[in-house]
């Protein structure tokens, strides 16, 4: 059984960074596949509560906003490599003190701007990227290195919705891509919108559907490049290899 792929790849014929999955703990997670160095727009702060102004909460410089912002550690006890405001959050959600932070705890961590908590595939899928014992939980360091991703793709999330709804429409996904250097359709962006639509909500996609989207496209173009040796944006295989290499790079 073969497969056409006639799309271009992202980042023309430079290879591809090292994906989160090979590298989880970076000092910085490396950029959205094709993309630059770190996407840009906005700093590492929260983003915050709905507020009268719109779903963002204050920017640089002013109070944490919302579910990033209540609970603070005692001055000077942040572990070295260790992000401050994560290990904040850690202590608060770490509530068997285990020293570990597990799928349902991890959701009290992660919410989008309307205050609903991520989904469990996104959770799930942000565990085993930064899970180095492969128990199914997350040290500080690990919960660390995972902060500093979210907030990477916060930025770019905060920066393609343009009219501060909350969610991500088609358009403004397909703008998104071509930002990450994908060859895409903008039908290819409005059928994954309504794929992943909240049922009964306006079209858009919210922070959490927006990480599983990109982290697994990102993944998938590049189990797809290791096929193609040639860069020709074609491949021919298997039924079997087609599973098998979808089924290791989805949760």
């Amino acid at each position: 059984m073969s497969f056409h792929y006639n799309q271009g790849y992202p980042g023309g014929s430079n290879p591809p960074p090292g994906a989160p999955y090979s590298s989880p703990y970076a000092s910085h997670p490396s950029a959205p596949y094709g993309g630059a160095a770190g996407p840009p727009g906005g700093p590492y702060g929260g983003y915050g509560a709905p507020s009268h102004g719109g779903h963002y909460g204050p920017g640089a410089g002013g109070a944490p906003g919302g579910p990033y912002g209540g609970y603070r550690a005692p001055a000077g006890n942040t572990p070295p490599g260790v992000n401050p405001e994560a290990f904040q959050w850690f202590q608060s959600v770490d509530s068997d003190r285990s020293g570990f932070i597990n799928h349902s705890e991890l959701k009290q961590a992660l919410v989008n701007s309307n205050w609903s908590t991520f989904n469990d595939e996104t959770c799930l899928m942000m565990i085993n990227m930064f899970d180095r014992t492969r128990s199914g939980r997350i040290d500080l360091y690990g919960f660390s290195a995972l902060w500093d991703y979210m907030q990477r793709w916060r930025a770019l999330f905060q920066q393609y919705d343009r009219d501060r709804s909350g969610t991500i429409s088609g358009a403004e996904l397909h703008q998104a891509l071509v930002q990450m250097g994908y060859n895409l359709s903008p039908q290819f962006s409005e059928a994954v919108v309504q794929r992943f639509t909240v049922r009964g909500a306006r079209p858009g996609i919210q922070l959490d559907r927006f990480i599983q989207v990109c982290t697994q496209l990102q993944s998938m173009t590049q189990q797809f490049r290791e096929k193609d040796t040639s860069m020709t944006g074609n491949v021919r295989l298997s039924y079997e290899d087609f599973l098998s290499g979808a089924m290791t790079r989805l949760v």
